[in-house]
């Protein structure tokens, strides 16, 4: 055909307005490139705790509302300060706490009031005396360094209950606590970045005069991810690279290639522009999404070219090879990317901002892939064509590739032995990851900040905290409403009595702290520290007098609210839910009117909420994620056999995933919930493309294994090559820095290769199954047009 005999009027409206006005199309996506990539250069790189926290969970709903009453039990920073060479009773040391003290109170996004170290007021002791009960601040009056000061501040020490808590047990350390405000003192979100980047400088220059700092909290694991971006920079450099090059090896052409990857850059530019301009940042947890975009539009773009190259190949002009190929694959590659862009848009059910701004993230940059990579490519090609030497060869390998053993193999699952051996497999398979992903547990499985490596700077830092001070830095607090002036009742301290000894013979909770605990400790020092006094007297005179002098964090200014401290080993996510399952029995069984016992504050008990919206969220999410595909994929083939096709590998490769994610080591949370959906979003790209050109040669009468071998010739040998080249791309990601961004790049070349596997393998061995050949002209022949692969 030449471009004589080619009638422009031909084809879709689409087609003929994108294809009969190329240069105002190019000119368009020029200026729109021009203006998000200046755009982008505003899209900011930040995080903040909030987002990812469920806040409409009863139990954040609860800390929100109280959380002016409760004593930094939020978002919240712990900086350990050793002594190396000796204890906290060191004048040079205690003189350094001092000023780095200071210094943290003048940081913004601190909440000052809240702020508790040595030497802060609010960290006091309590003794009882010859006198009576006797207290103070903890660091004397006139404090000067001597040795008698020294004395009387270990003295101190001893009697404020504080060891173990902000003063090492073996007294080498000693806490400087920092509770955070959700905006600065201007009144802007905190700046997690910058913030991180204080406390760095803060650890720098202490250390520089002989201390020990150690660093714990969600600010210093946010830092330490945007430090790790520029290794995730590097890594998504070389998975570009390595996509490019094997393109070209694919290819042999140097101006397609080029095309094809611009396309897909064009894509990550327009995606990072519209984030600011629809007023989003991004955070560490979606720092992935640009290369998911890319790699998605790397999938389609090849698809593209190779039908370029091979109608160019066949004697057609650039342009009606463009336009030809536009036909063939459009209406699949609109599917498969409206198919993306809903399953990443369902992800916006999960109650998790940090969650749903990756959805909207990830659903932007697919819809302006097929901007991009659907229309902007195929008019890019028709003006460039590929190289006469390129479409020569993708006819000679062609011809060469109808002999390949791997093509030969393939067919034989259009056989019945092989299909029905093929689908048994995939039974068997299904059935193990079914097995193994019910051990699939919900929240972290490791101490520390498992986004991070087991030895990075951060997870020693809390390995160190943890075993200095008996217990870690995870807190999970009960909150205990009572009407105003009444929280020192006997019968609600009972209760709180009765609930913290409950709570101490629990598995995983190391001590409490209450009310009700320190009346026990007032009682036995009142009578000479004598352990047959350790209890709980029904005496309101004596509950109330200890009540009038107890610190303010055991219960608020209105006496309306108590807190009862549970102190755990760790956050995993059993131990969260032995204590909360825990909780909400004994709260069913003793709330009355005027008592109730309310979870949850505490970094442990936010993340128990979190735990639980995931755990909610996670087979929803999926059953949304598919039912959106198979919809999709109905209206397009217009067949449930067809659906049956396409869907049950990406369910296949689903289940193996969560058993991968078990084997790892992985827990389903905020920052590991989307990848499953992502996965199956990229994976139905190389479903859609076999199985549109199988259907469309079945529907004019081919037998299976013609058909199937047509649609490897045509788009198969193109998923193969996607398949293997971004697995190999996203596999160089296990030497990151970042443990979270290792893991993601083993699962996604997980899915990339068990994708393309399941598509080659399964596609024609259900297809034997349960397609037919036809010679009908169902409306859905469509797909792909009646242009054959001689024109």
């Amino acid at each position: 055909m030449t471009s004589q005999n080619f009638d422009p009027r031909s084809g879709s409206l689409i087609e003929r307005a994108l294809f009969n006005h190329r240069l105002l199309v190019v000119m368009l996506c020029a200026l729109v490139t021009a203006l998000l990539g200046w755009q982008a250069t505003r899209l900011q790189l930040n995080a903040s705790f909030e987002k990812t926290i469920p806040t409409n969970h009863p139990y954040i709903h609860n800390f929100l509302q109280h959380q002016d009453d409760l004593s930094g039990l939020g978002n919240a920073v712990r900086i350990a300060v050793a002594n190396p060479n000796g204890s906290i009773y060191d004048a040079k040391y205690l003189d350094a706490l001092r000023r780095m003290s200071d210094e943290i109170f003048l940081i913004p996004g601190v909440a000052r009031v809240q702020m508790k170290s040595l030497w802060t007021p609010s960290t006091r002791w309590t003794g009882v005396t010859e006198e009576g009960l006797e207290g103070g601040p903890v660091i004397p009056e006139g404090f000067d360094g001597s040795p008698a000061s020294l004395e009387q501040l270990s003295a101190n020490i001893a009697r404020s209950g504080e060891i173990g808590q902000i003063i090492a047990l073996d007294a080498k350390s000693s806490v400087v606590y920092v509770p955070l405000l959700t905006k600065d003192s201007a009144g802007h979100p905190l700046d997690y970045g910058a913030l991180a980047g204080h406390l760095e400088d803060l650890r720098v220059k202490y250390e520089r005069e002989g201390l020990g700092v150690h660093i714990t909290g969600f600010t210093k694991i946010v830092g330490d991810l945007i430090d790790g971006v520029r290794s995730v920079l590097v890594f998504f450099a070389v998975a570009v690279a390595i996509a490019a090059v094997a393109v070209l090896w694919f290819t042999r052409c140097v101006r397609s290639t080029l095309l094809v990857v611009t396309a897909s850059l064009v894509a990550v530019v327009w995606q990072l522009g519209l984030l600011p301009v629809l007023g989003y940042s991004l955070d560490p947890y979606s720092i992935l999404v640009p290369f998911l975009v890319f790699a998605i539009g790397m999938s389609h773009g090849a698809q593209k070219m190779n039908g370029i190259m091979q109608d160019i190949g066949r004697g057609c002009p650039k342009l009606v090879a463009a336009r030809f190929t536009f036909r063939r694959l459009f209406l699949a590659g609109l599917t498969a990317l409206l198919a993306d862009a809903v399953g990443f848009a369902v992800l916006l059910v999960i109650d998790v901002q940090a969650i749903r701004e990756l959805a909207i993230a990830a659903s932007v940059g697919v819809g302006v892939l097929i901007l991009t990579n659907l229309i902007l490519l195929p008019i890019l090609l028709s003006y460039t064509g590929v190289s006469p030497a390129a479409a020569r060869r993708s006819l000679r390998s062609e011809a060469t590739e109808q002999k390949l053993p791997l093509w030969r193999w393939l067919d034989r699952f259009t056989q019945r032995r092989w299909a029905v051996g093929a689908v048994v497999t995939g039974l068997l398979l299904a059935s193990v990851g079914v097995v193994v992903s019910q051990h699939l547990a919900i929240g972290d499985l490791d101490p520390g900040a498992p986004e991070l490596r087991a030895d990075s700077r951060y997870n020693r830092d809390v390995a160190f905290i943890n075993g200095a001070y008996g217990a870690s830095s995870d807190v999970l607090a009960v909150m205990v409403k009572t009407p105003d002036g009444q929280c020192s009742q006997y019968d609600t301290l009972n209760k709180i009595d009765a609930l913290e000894w409950q709570l101490r013979q629990l598995d995983g909770v190391e001590t409490t702290n209450t009310l009700a605990l320190l009346n026990r400790r007032v009682l036995a020092g009142l009578n000479e520290g004598n352990p047959k006094w350790y209890e709980f007297l029904p005496n309101q005179d004596m509950l109330n007098t200890v009540t009038a002098r107890a610190p303010r964090g055991l219960y608020n200014e209105a006496c309306s609210m108590l807190t009862v401290y549970v102190y755990l080993r760790d956050h995993k996510a059993d131990t969260l839910t032995r204590v909360v399952d825990h909780v909400e029995v004994f709260a069913k069984a003793n709330d009355t009117a005027d008592t109730k016992f309310l979870l949850a504050a505490g970094s442990a008990g936010i993340e128990a909420a979190t735990n639980i919206v995931v755990k909610d969220a996670w087979r929803t999410m999926l059953l949304l994620v598919y039912g959106a595909v198979v919809l999709l994929s109905f209206i397009t083939f217009r067949s449930w056999r067809a659906v049956l096709v396409a869907i049950l590998p990406l369910m296949l490769t689903s289940v193996l995933a969560e058993a991968l994610m078990v084997a790892l080591g992985m827990g389903v949370k905020v920052a590991t919930l989307p990848v499953i959906a992502l996965g199956v979003g990229i994976g139905v790209d190389y479903a859609l493309y076999i199985l549109a050109v199988t259907l469309a040669q079945l529907r004019e009468g081919k037998s299976l294994s013609e058909s199937y071998y047509r649609a490897l010739l045509f788009t198969g040998k193109v998923v193969l090559l996607t398949g293997v080249t971004l697995a190999i791309g996203v596999i160089t990601w296990v030497a990151s820095p970042i443990k979270f961004q290792a893991d993601m790049g083993l699962l996604l070349a997980f899915m990339f290769l068990w994708n393309m596997l399941g598509a080659m393998v399964l596609i024609p061995a259900l297809g034997h199954l349960l397609l037919k050949p036809q010679t009908s002209t169902d409306a859905s022949a469509t797909i792909l047009g009646t242009h054959r692969a001689n024109t």
